[in-house]
C-alpha cells in the first residue's frame, strides 16, 4: 500500500486535526494529520495515493479561507543543530 502525504496551506490558526481528518476522509482513509500550530499549515497522510484529495480540495473554501493543497516535499536535512552553544545560532569562523 502506497502512502501519500499532502501539504495543506492557508489554514486558519483555529483549525484542528480532527476537522482536517473529517474533511480529507471523504477522499480516503486518513492515517495521520499534523497541524503546525501558529503557522497556518498542516500535513495530511493518507493510506492511498491522494491525487483525488489534492484535486478536489485545492483552492476550495474551508472556514473562510481558500486551501492550498499540494504533495508534501521530503524534509530537508538541517544538519547538526546541536552545535549552537551560547552563540545564539551564529557560526564561529
Amino acid at each position: 500500500m502506497q502512502v501519500s502525504k499532502l501539504y495543506v496551506g492557508n489554514l486558519g490558526y483555529s483549525v484542528t486535526s480532527s476537522e482536517l481528518e473529517q474533511l480529507f476522509s471523504t477522499y480516503g482513509v486518513v492515517k495521520q494529520v499534523n497541524v503546525i500550530e501558529g503557522k497556518g499549515f498542516a500535513f495530511v497522510e493518507m493510506s492511498s495515493v491522494a491525487e483525488a484529495a489534492k484535486e478536489g480540495l485545492d483552492s476550495t473554501d474551508f472556514k473562510g479561507r481558500n486551501l492550498k493543497v499540494d504533495e508534501a516535499r521530503p524534509q530537508k536535512d538541517r544538519g547538526d543543530r546541536g552545535d549552537r552553544g551560547d552563540r545564539g545560532g551564529y557560526r564561529r569562523y
